[in-house]
């Protein structure tokens, strides 16, 4: 960070600190609009998406990197929908492509920066890293500040604010008297069949990762002397398949290095996966040493070429607390669909329900049952019940444990938090709370949403109005239509050659225009796009090849009484991003077009819409 970011004391000369004239501990009183707690994929695409609109935010994470679960201090994957014309876009997209360009060998901290940057650019955030929410100030039944302890610094924060979203995954805004659940409902409360046992306490359980290396050498592991030490006894049971459509059971998976992301090295289920977190963590590394040696020392040789690269010291959790909202999404709403009227967001994934006894039982710790395609997420689910200025997103939002096996994934949580930033957003400028957002302005947190690029089930973003008033080519026709992606089948796009081609609207009559909104095709096919279960590799990753890279936009204008002229309005260098939106000095004009220089090594651009604004 440049000097702009310290306090102006710190670039001045001072004298020597002493017992007389220096604080062992730095009180601050910090006071902005909206305050969120958590710096995991949730949280960062809520602050970031409030911000971008205008927002004043304060953004507490308690470790030194952001990202949660997929960051380099545990490096959980992110998975989200499984169909490729399904997944997710928003600022989770921006993010991994960011990450492409400027880490290609995939290095983790890397990542980690790629997040820091996508925060950090923002001007109306204030990040404060290392600093862990202790404590909440209630005005009536609404949250006035929070109080925080930054450990590095040896700062207590007083942080004001209007409005507070809890991403931590936790819930530490619990302390604001919240209403929350932790554990699994009994099966018969919501009718979730596909819930065997309930009515207790427990989760499902956190999980510590392995990176393995490949070498040329081979070696023998040993394990600390406090590590398990497994033999073929401890993996003696039977894994028979499902003989039932749609369900899977998962086992431990001993057997191989190949594509393994040690997932099933969970525990902490029957335990307090809050209250229990230093116990649980220590289990976890029992386990992770012992399971590698195992492996690595296995006479059949299933390790051969791998060595131990990286062991996680912070475990991943999938479940805790989930809040209390006027909705709570359930294994039936996931299965049919979710066909909210206030739909904000979706999930993909399976309801992937984890044995509280993980990796201690014998025989299946998981079982998944699948889902449609994709299901609508509503915003009912994303603000408390009792607490009316406090929203939340990720694997805390209004939930069953059943309806949170599938919700708790990281895309999915990554496309919460962006709809929680808008949502708070749009309660900010109005001056009201998420509730009378719900009431009164969720068609416009929706149509927001989806000019942000976040795609929402079961309907298409609306195209501007000076867009449809326009004439264009046949071949362009597709570019307004709404749907900025391959969709069952459909192109919905348009592949222009460099230099030689452009995508122009006209008009008539003239019109204003002040800028232009433009989707260029990621290839949401390159699943590499997230990160890689190997961490010392040399293999390079580019940004997609169809792709725009250097571009511009020119506007026709009148140059005589029958004369018009292509005028340059608008151009960049090195884009690496799927959605642009760009503004420019206000011009009278009877057409704009973009003209594509080049693209990031393919022939053709692909670009899936134009609009101008």
């Amino acid at each position: 960070m440049s000097a702009a970011f310290l306090p102006a004391a710190a670039q001045e000369t001072v004298p020597m600190r002493t017992e007389q004239n220096s604080p062992v501990v730095r009180d601050v009183t910090l006071e902005t609009e909206l305050v969120v707690c958590g710096g995991g994929l949730s949280g960062v695409c809520a602050a970031v998406a409030a911000a971008r609109h205008g927002t004043k935010v304060i953004l507490v994470q308690d470790r030194p990197m952001l990202g949660g679960n997929a960051s380099s201090e545990m490096r959980m994957g992110i998975v989200g929908v499984l169909k490729d014309q399904y997944q997710e876009a928003g600022i989770l997209e921006e993010m991994q492509l960011r990450n492409f360009r400027f880490n290609p060998l995939q290095r983790y901290t890397l990542w980690d920066d790629a997040i820091l940057t996508t925060v950090i650019s923002e001007p109306n955030i204030r990040l404060l890293l290392n600093t862990s929410v202790e404590d909440v100030v209630m005005d009536g039944d609404r949250i006035a500040a929070v109080k925080a302890w930054n450990s590095n610094a040896y700062t207590r924060y007083l942080i004001k604010g209007r409005l507070f979203a809890d991403c931590t995954g936790d819930g530490i805004l619990r302390l604001s008297g919240a209403k929350f659940r932790r554990g699994r409902e009994f099966p018969s409360e919501f009718n979730e069949d596909h819930l065997s046992e309930g009515g207790d306490a427990r989760t499902m359980g956190n999980s510590i990762l392995l990176q393995l290396r490949k070498t040329d050498e081979d070696h023998p592991f040993v394990a600390p002397e406090w590590a398990y030490h497994f033999t073929d006894d401890d993996f003696n049971y039977d894994t028979p398949k499902s003989t039932i459509p749609g369900v899977k059971y998962n086992y431990k998976r001993i057997y191989s290095p190949k594509d393994n992301n040690f997932w099933w090295i969970e525990f902490g289920g029957k335990y307090d996966t809050i209250f229990d977190a230093p116990d649980i963590q220590f289990e976890l590394k029992r386990i992770a040493y012992g399971i590698w040696e195992y492996m690595k020392n296995h006479p059949d040789g299933r390790c051969k070429g791998y060595d131990l690269d990286w062991i996680g010291s912070l475990p991943g959790k999938r479940e805790s607390t989930r809040f209390i909202g006027p909705h709570i999404l359930t294994q039936n709403d996931v299965l049919s669909g979710g066909h909210f009227e206030d739909v904000v967001a979706y999930g993909g994934w399976t309801l992937d329900d984890h044995d509280p006894e993980a990796f201690h039982k014998k025989g299946r710790i998981s079982v998944e049952y699948s889902t449609p395609d994709y299901f609508g997420i509503p915003f009912d689910c994303l603000y408390s019940v009792n607490v009316p200025n406090l929203m939340f997103a990720g694997r805390d939002i209004s939930c069953t444990h059943m309806g949170l096996s599938a919700t708790r994934v990281m895309a999915t949580c990554a496309l919460l938090g962006q709809a929680c930033g808008v949502g708070a957003y749009v309660a900010l400028r109005e001056g009201i709370t998420p509730a009378d957002v719900r009431r009164d302005h969720i068609a416009e947190v929706q149509d927001i949403l989806e000019d942000d690029d976040c795609m929402l089930p079961y309907r298409w973003r609306k195209v501007s109005p000076l867009t449809l008033a326009a004439t264009c080519a046949p071949a362009v026709e597709v570019l307004r239509n709404g749907i900025d992606r391959e969709w069952d089948g459909a192109d919905n796009g348009v592949w222009v050659s460099p230099g030689s081609e452009a995508i122009a609207y006209e008009w008539k009559k003239p019109v204003t225009l002040s800028g232009a909104r433009l989707i260029f095709d990621s290839h949401f096919k390159i699943r590499s796009k997230r990160m890689r279960k190997l961490e010392a590799t040399t293999e390079r990753v580019e940004v997609p090849p169809m792709m725009t890279r250097d571009w511009r936009l020119e506007a026709k204008v009148r140059t005589g009484r029958r004369s018009y002229e292509w005028q340059p309005v608008f151009a960049e260098k090195d884009n690496y991003v799927r959605l642009r939106k760009v503004s420019f000095a206000p011009v009278e004009a009877y057409g704009l077009r973009v003209v594509v220089e080049s693209t990031w090594g393919a022939p053709e651009a692909h670009i899936f819409a134009f609009d101008a604004l």
